[in-house]
């Protein structure tokens, strides 16, 4: 499809990912969620991205409770659609979170479900406008062989009446928040999305699918915001990829860059961020935080500077494809 407006790049090169203060995995309670929130914005980051599905609300409502102390014009801010939230006493598992709020997932992919998401998201952030909403899992990894059937009916619904909302200026943007880069291919071909949410699969160490996904965006004016630049920690230091046991080609893989990361003085983490932000197709790169020690941390990373020589070992030992992007 031709493109239809201007497209909208949230400021970079750093961003923060919501997932963590929906206590993903481990409770964290409101002092560190606000900490890390506000030392994002003290580092200079002002693209902030959140869900309904991180804690059920919680993240949502966190976001909102330290952001509205600035200027809206001042930060990006995008949220997803796709699930909405019902009331539930029962307090019902949304796993990966802990200790939820007390509503029950329904996924909704139509345009009336989007449109009602989009509205209690933004009575939870207690603000009056997000800039991006991203149409969330609605792919394989979700949804088993029935996403096909679901991604045919977020784009009859959520991703018409997203286009709508961005036509009336309503928001500035919209496309997927997705794990997989099927889907992607196939907005393209099939709607007019302005930006992706592309999480754990543009990394040192796994960057394969997007051999042709990255220059049709290139091609349509479509950025990437890349979510898990540490492959869920394997590339942070720590044994999982994609959040389970890390399988051996990949450690292996992560030990080879690591062990030319020594040779050059390189910190591995920093090589992880600023490799996901220097393809031009990115617009940010947004880790998890749980803390604002982590958050300062990340920033400063995300500053350090790396040798060149460093990113030239790494493809003259076949560790990066010769035409790699690199800082």
């Amino acid at each position: 499809m031709p493109q239809t407006t201007s497209r909208y790049r949230p400021p970079g090169p750093l961003g923060f990912g919501g997932a963590p203060l929906g206590n993903m995995f481990v409770p964290v309670d409101d002092e560190t969620a606000r900490g890390a929130l506000i030392a994002a914005w003290e580092t200079g980051i002002r693209t902030f991205d959140t869900a309904p599905h991180y804690g059920s609300g919680l993240s949502e409502h966190r976001f909102g409770e330290v952001l509205r102390q600035f200027e809206r014009d001042d930060f990006a801010l995008s949220t997803k659609v796709g699930r909405l939230l019902i009331p539930d006493e029962s307090r019902p598992e949304n796993p990966p979170f802990k200790n939820a709020l007390p509503f029950r997932v329904h996924y909704d992919y139509s345009a009336d479900g989007t449109r009602r998401s989009l509205e209690h998201s933004l009575q939870r952030l207690g603000l009056a406008r997000v800039d991006i909403v991203f149409i969330h899992d609605v792919a394989e990894d979700h949804h088993g062989s029935r996403w096909t059937e679901l991604f045919d009916t977020a784009m009859k619904g959520a991703a018409a009446a997203l286009t709508r909302l961005r036509e009336e200026g309503v928001i500035r943007a919209w496309g997927l928040g997705v794990n997989l880069v099927e889907p992607c291919m196939r907005a393209l071909d099939e709607a007019d999305p302005d930006i992706f949410l592309l999480a754990g699969r543009y990394s040192l160490i796994d960057f394969g699918d997007v051999a042709e996904f990255f220059p049709a965006c290139q091609e349509r004016g479509v950025s990437i915001v890349v979510g898990g630049p540490y492959n869920s920690g394997l590339l942070a230091g720590g044994e999982t990829f994609e959040y389970q046991k890390a399988p051996p080609d990949k450690v292996a893989a992560r030990d080879r860059i690591a062990a030319v990361a020594k040779e050059f003085g390189v910190d591995i983490r920093a090589a992880a961020l600023q490799f996901c932000a220097a393809h031009p197709v990115v617009s940010a790169v947004i880790p998890g935080a749980k803390s604002a020690e982590k958050v300062r941390q990340n920033a400063e990373l995300m500053r350090r500077t790396i040798p060149p020589q460093f990113w030239h070992a790494l493809k003259e030992q076949g560790l990066l494809p010769e035409g790699a992007f690199t800082p």
